[in-house]
């Protein structure tokens, strides 16, 4: 289990308290099985929402929870222990809220954000193109202003809740001035022209929907832009920043678990007359776990709180996905070598903790992306 936090507020403690309780009685139990049969969780995120967990870093005024990142990111990670798929997918949806919170007018979000955040929309974030993944001002998918509404033409790539969303947070091209020249849309799902690819065919995560965006002179109404043209990419980089958070306490989970089952194993399980957890092999490569996962999360909790305060975070939190993800990744190889044999076969979660635990290096900006973040800023000074 995660280390006795230091919480806020016992209003704080009591959230995460409900997380863990829908995550040990709603998600954990059925993980595996929507996992093995690649089925999307939708009703789980309808109950996220009906829980009061779909807004909680977003103002009360439009539904949410108006709780500090440091609460939200608690949260997530102990969704994402008992169901990576459904903890990345809330990261996802809260990051798609992120535009319109952030960057609409009021009219906009008075329209728009109470649906979105109090679990009636679930949404998807719609950046990565094929050949503008890591450089995002290269995007190509474009957006025509003809008379109140913007003509789309393009296709999206890599994108999670993809055909199961209810709104993509868009980014298209409106003028051919680079990074300068990037809008930022607000897409109803039902938008004629827009449709979605047969999903991925991936190594972990199957239980959440990644798959191309279509947009055919897909007619989008000029009212959903979010900020003036132009914006776009300065929005999009924004939104990941705070996204980048979501992942490394994701990932955390992620080891969380991993670690919890190596630990069950080596407890029960004998060898030589004595439980294996007492070899010095075992111990060692156990206590290395354990201070990754600490250390990860107390890097996502730093920059959270650096957040609140209303302090630069974004070098934090790029340093924060890198630490995290990375150490996922080595917590849940880890922990297959602790199961052995077992760890081998699918009768134990921790091979698919493994395959899960790739894909957080790579989205939301690769880990080779963070590392440049983190040197940019502090060339800085």
């Amino acid at each position: 289990m995660p280390a006795d936090r230091l919480l806020p507020s016992t209003e704080a403690q009591d959230l995460i308290d409900l997380a863990k309780e829908i995550a040990r009685e709603e998600l954990a139990p059925i993980a595996s099985k929507y996992e093995e049969t690649a089925h999307f969780p939708r009703e789980q995120f309808r109950l996220l929402g009906q829980a009061g967990l779909l807004g909680l870093p977003y103002a009360e005024r439009w539904g949410g929870g108006e709780l500090p990142y440091e609460v939200y990111l608690q949260v997530l990670e102990e969704i994402a222990a008992a169901w990576m798929s459904v903890g990345v997918g809330l990261s996802v949806h809260t990051m798609s809220c992120f535009a319109l919170a952030h960057h609409g007018t009021d009219e906009q979000r008075d329209r728009w954000l109470p649906s979105m955040l109090e679990g009636g929309l679930l949404g998807a974030y719609a950046l990565s193109e094929t050949h503008a993944g890591s450089d995002a001002a290269a995007l190509s998918t474009r957006a025509r202003l003809d008379g109140g509404r913007y003509v789309v033409n393009g296709t999206k790539a890599w994108i999670t809740h993809a055909g199961e969303a209810d709104f993509y947070t868009t980014m298209v091209r409106t003028s051919d001035e680079g990074g300068q020249g990037i809008s930022c849309l607000l897409v109803d799902a039902a938008t004629p022209g827009l449709s979605a690819a047969p999903p991925e065919r991936k190594m972990g995560l199957t239980g959440s929907t990644t798959a191309q965006l279509m947009f055919e002179d897909a007619a989008v109404d000029a009212e959903r832009r979010i900020g003036e043209e132009g914006q776009g990419l300065k929005i999009a980089l924004s939104s990941l920043s705070s996204g980048r958070l979501g992942i490394a306490a994701c990932a955390v989970g992620l080891a969380q678990a991993a670690l919890d089952e190596a630990l069950e194993y080596a407890k029960g399980r004998t060898q030589f007359g004595r439980p294996i957890i007492e070899f010095q092999g075992l111990e060692f490569l156990l206590a290395d776990m354990a201070a990754t996962v600490e250390t990860s999360r107390a890097m996502y909790l730093d920059a959270a709180r650096r957040r609140d305060r209303g302090l630069p975070f974004q070098r934090q939190a790029s340093i924060a996905k890198l630490v995290a993800t990375d150490g996922a990744m080595k917590v849940t190889t880890d922990a297959v070598q602790v199961l052995g044999g077992a760890g081998y076969t699918k009768d134990f979660p921790v091979e698919r903790y493994m395959r899960e635990a790739k894909v957080p290096q790579i989205f939301e900006g690769t880990n080779q992306i963070q590392r440049m973040v983190i040197a940019r800023e502090l060339r800085k000074g």
